[in-house]
C-alpha cells in the first residue's frame, strides 16, 4: 500500500491520497486533468512529490488521516526531506 502526495504545476495545493497500485493511480488522476468535478482535476494536482509504503492497507489508511491532518508547513516539510527540489516523481526512474 502506498500513500502518496500530489502538487499542481505551480505547487499551490497538495492532495493526499492512498493507493495498493501507484502508478496505475498515478495514471487515473493524470487522465482526469482538466476534470472540475474532481479535485486533482479541477487544480490540475498530478505530479507526485511524496510517496511511502505501508505494509498494510490499515496503517496506509491511518498515515493518511494523519498527513491531512497536518498543517501546510509540516507537509512541505515532509515532502522537503523526501525530495528536496519538489521534482515531479516518476517511479520508473526515481532513485530515491
Amino acid at each position: 500500500m502506498y500513500v502518496y502526495i500530489l502538487t499542481n504545476p505551480t505547487q499551490t495545493v497538495l492532495y493526499i491520497g492512498v493507493t495498493n497500485d501507484l502508478q496505475r493511480r498515478l495514471y487515473e488522476h493524470s487522465s482526469r486533468r482538466g476534470d472540475a468535478r474532481k479535485f486533482t482535476g479541477r487544480y490540475q494536482a498530478d505530479l507526485l512529490v511524496y510517496f511511502e509504503i505501508c505494509p498494510h492497507a490499515v496503517q496506509a489508511i491511518a498515515r493518511e488521516k494523519q498527513l491531512k491532518g497536518w498543517t501546510r508547513a509540516k507537509k512541505d516539510a515532509l515532502i522537503a526531506a523526501f525530495n528536496p527540489s519538489w521534482q515531479a516523481i516518476d517511479l520508473e526512474t526515481w532513485a530515491g
